[in-house]
């Protein structure tokens, strides 16, 4: 493991630390917050890996598009059920659910939308997926760095110390990660699908 890939990672987790721990997150906007997060881990991305941006110009296509609002549609109605699963199966699940949703709480939806749609969810996609990811299919089996991959963009939510934040971040990390570990090539499949899938579940159809 080199440098290359462990200081951006610590770089993101201690981002996340300041945008989730209870020590500090009082202390910021979220939304702003996230989205200096998601420059900065792009431009880290795009400049330790030169070649992600001809990925990404040379994988554009409506067709990437249309499956990604597909995806963000079949994963709103997969954590529809799972919210309905989670509150039946945990007393607390409703109250951690609901604290989620409670940061969007003094924000303009109209900051918020378009932070998710052109800043948040892609930023998240080409540092977790078309960096982070990547770059461990290059040190190890393309299953590990997927599984690896996944666990550690679920932990860094760990600071939250909500339980049904760090599933919901698995689940869909596991989803976008499993993509992209069977079609390196659809990365804008991910960029596009994670962008709706925020603002849908945020605002325009909360679960």
């Amino acid at each position: 493991m080199t440098k290359k890939i462990l200081l951006p990672i610590a770089i993101a987790a201690l981002l996340w630390a300041v945008m989730f721990s209870p020590w500090t997150a009082p202390h910021v906007n979220f939304w702003l917050t996230m989205s200096v997060a998601g420059v900065v881990l792009t431009t880290l991305s795009l400049a330790l890996s030169p070649d992600l941006l001809g990925v990404l110009k040379s994988t554009f296509s409506t067709k990437h598009i249309a499956l990604g609002v597909a995806l963000a549609a079949l994963l709103w109605c997969v954590f529809w059920v799972g919210d309905k699963v989670a509150c039946w199966m945990f007393p607390f699940a409703e109250g951690e659910i609901g604290s989620i949703y409670s940061m969007k709480d003094g924000t303009s939806p109209w900051l918020i939308g378009p932070l998710l749609l052109l800043v948040i969810g892609p930023a998240e996609e080409i540092f977790w997926r078309g960096f982070v990811q990547r770059q461990f299919s290059l040190k190890m089996n393309s299953t590990w760095a997927f599984v690896l991959t996944t666990a550690i963009y679920a932990l860094v939510h760990i600071w939250a110390g909500n339980f049904m934040l760090v599933v919901a971040a698995a689940v869909v990390g596991g989803v976008w990660g499993l993509l992209y570990r069977l079609w390196p090539k659809g990365l804008w499949t991910l960029v596009v699908s994670h962008a709706v899938w925020d603002v849908v579940v945020f605002l325009v159809f909360p679960i």
